[in-house]
């Protein structure tokens, strides 16, 4: 299969989740036979952060402007696939383009990958038209989301998507694996500053750092503002590249998951550093939102907490022995169901029904209009 992505970034992994999804789901999917293109907005703020900028595993491509693309025009055209992701510059008029272009495929399918399901869904219904429009999604022919449960029924009623399916994001098992080195922090968060996520970083994390100042704490990620009063105890990284993610997540004892205040409202909406976490063998700290039973059991491979009252008593025991086994649990559970194997077989069969979705809703249509 031949594929051609227009993603947001590939190169660079900073201030973003999107380039490490799309990174350990396409070189899945390249290893199980098919071709990768990778279009890309060259955007200053990544070029200057870029970490993979010439990947193995398929070809990327940097565009200055919207009309730069059709210089790739001939090979989106003979593409079997075209997949537009979330959050691309001028996203409206990139989808407007690839789906004009993709009218030239014989039997191809064009699709729209949304890393932010609930955020885009919000803006919509704010009129929002940032990367995606209501007029278009009819126009995918598969709407790949990474939030599943009632959200894919609404896609598909209300917006009028021919086929919203589930893809979830996974982790690259080779890459993130336990690492042997040191116990540095009790509890640790690795995220991009987002005002929704804040007050739930604020109460299950500086809280609990507060109350007990003989623990230790880190909070990574870009873009935090100045004004934040961080504990003493609190140890402040800017920025951890994917490379250095599994020695981050194994020097914690636990780590903890925050979800973006919409994706909560629509549950089914794991994130990507939760299974990364729990892949290299640190136990997961979580918000509750609907579905995430679906993902990891609560109780057994996965804490939920309220407040720094759930928090602290996890972290002040001095017996290690629940915390391994929820470790070991959660990390078979991932293992079993959410790397990026799974979700390049799953990308691959969704295509694959969509091109045969696409081919009867075409005949239909000729049917009627003889």
């Amino acid at each position: 299969m031949r594929l051609v992505v227009l993603g947001l970034t590939l190169s660079s992994s900073w201030g973003n989740g999107h380039a490490t999804t799309f990174r350990a789901l396409l070189r899945a999917f390249a290893q199980r036979g098919h071709a990768v293109l990778f279009l890309e907005r060259d955007k200053p703020w990544y070029a200057a952060h870029r970490d993979m900028p010439a990947p193995d595993f398929c070809r990327l491509e940097l565009y200055q402007e919207l009309d730069d693309l059709r210089r790739w025009q001939g090979e989106i055209a003979a593409a079997d696939a075209v997949m537009v992701g979330s959050y691309v510059p001028d996203g409206v008029a990139v989808g407007r383009m690839a789906q004009e272009m993709a009218q030239g495929m014989k039997d191809g399918v064009c699709a729209f990958y949304d890393i932010d399901t609930p955020v885009t869904l919000a803006k919509l219904e704010k009129g929002d038209e940032e990367y995606l429009s209501p007029a278009l999604i009819p126009g995918y022919d598969l709407y790949c989301s990474f939030t599943g449960g009632p959200t894919l029924e609404l896609l598909m009623r209300r917006y009028d998507s021919p086929m919203a399916r589930a893809l979830y994001c996974s982790v690259d098992a080779a890459a993130y694996r336990p690492v042997e080195t040191p116990r540095r922090w009790d509890l640790s968060y690795l995220g991009t500053y987002s005002p929704d996520r804040q007050p739930v970083l604020e109460r299950l994390l500086l809280e609990p750092a507060r109350r007990a100042p003989h623990l230790r704490f880190a909070v990574a990620g870009p873009q935090y503002p100045a004004g934040i009063d961080w504990p003493a105890n609190v140890e402040r990284l800017e920025h951890v590249p994917p490379s250095a993610h599994p020695a981050f997540y194994s020097a914690s004892r636990y780590t903890l998951n925050v979800t973006r205040a919409d994706m909560v409202r629509a549950g089914f909406s794991p994130s990507v550093r939760l299974f990364e976490a729990a892949a290299c063998g640190s136990p997961v700290i979580s918000d509750r939102w609907s579905g995430i039973e679906d993902v990891l059991s609560p109780g057994t491979e996965i804490l939920l907490a309220d407040g720094a009252e759930d928090v602290l008593p996890v972290l002040l025991d001095p017996d290690d022995t629940a915390r391994d086994r929820q470790a070991e649990a959660a990390r078979r559970r991932i293992l079993a169901a959410h790397t990026a194997e799974h979700r390049a077989a799953q990308l691959e069969a969704l295509l694959r029904g969509a091109r045969r979705d696409r081919t009867t809703r075409h005949q239909a249509d000729e049917r009627e209009s003889a």
